[in-house]
């Protein structure tokens, strides 16, 4: 295993301990847990194709280019906290 170092401000060091702590993880455990459950880009496209598959497959769905692009900025708008509440 390879140590990394990685410049952060004091700020995000700080928020990062307290984040493992309250999970009883290890700084550099939760940093690995968290960006190994981020998916790539072309992981990501990967899930796509296969949810487009199985809706067409198991639903008789066929989404076109246009329910493909509004599925996307919908989820682009719930990540930026655009749409949706919470409760």
């Amino acid at each position: 295993m390879a140590d990394t170092t990685i410049k952060i401000t004091e700020e995000i060091r700080d928020r990062l301990r307290l984040l493992a702590e309250e999970r009883s993880m290890s700084t550099r455990a939760f940093v690995e847990k968290l960006v190994a459950e981020i998916p790539t880009e072309s992981e990501r496209a990967e899930r796509t194709a296969r949810g487009i598959a199985y809706v067409s497959a198991n639903l008789g769905v066929d989404l076109t280019d246009a329910d493909l692009r509004d599925g996307d900025e919908w989820r682009h708008a719930i990540a930026a906290r655009r749409v949706g509440s919470r409760r």
